[in-house]
């Protein structure tokens, strides 16, 4: 059953806990105290909502930082990671393979901001060897989710 539940969560976090318990044939009360028990043992982690900010008026600025780091002793990586992700500029971090060790996702309100932070908080942390920023100028799909599918054309074809 918490297989069932957390596909259907993923994909949609708003859905009732009836219409859920309905979709996967169980009882109402218990869909509600798996997700309960799961929120507790932090297999359910929060919940979110997508915004496609460029449809708003708040000009915003994301950027994918790549960052190499020196792994501290007895601790590896956590330490540098738990450092980095107390900055409310960083949306996510992840331990990553390949050249870099860290992946960090930062919002700022504008691209300045965003390079002002890598260089005067995210580079200057002890441990931080390098970094490589790359903007966000445009999103496609972010969370299984198309943002804005093309328009299809309804015209019908004459020939």
């Amino acid at each position: 059953m918490r297989d069932k539940i957390l596909a259907i969560l993923e994909k949609n976090a708003r859905i009732d806990p009836k219409d859920l318990a309905s979709l996967i044939g169980e009882q109402e009360a218990d869909v509600r105290r798996e997700i309960e028990a799961m929120e507790e043992e932090g297999i359910i982690c929060g919940y979110h909502t997508m915004v496609n900010w460029d449809k708003t008026d708040n000009e915003k600025a994301d950027a994918f930082i790549e960052v190499k780091v020196t792994p501290q002793r007895g601790v590896g990586f956590d330490q540098i990671a738990e450092r980095i992700w107390q900055y409310p500029e960083v949306t996510s971090i992840f331990l990553i393979s390949g050249n870099f060790d860290f992946a960090v996702f930062i919002q700022g309100k504008s691209m300045r901001e965003v390079a002002m932070f890598v260089s005067e908080k995210l580079s200057t942390i002890d441990g931080v060897l390098s970094t490589s920023t790359q903007f966000i100028l445009k999103r496609y799909k972010d969370h299984g989710t198309v943002i804005e599918a093309p328009k299809k054309d309804e015209r019908i074809a004459i020939s």
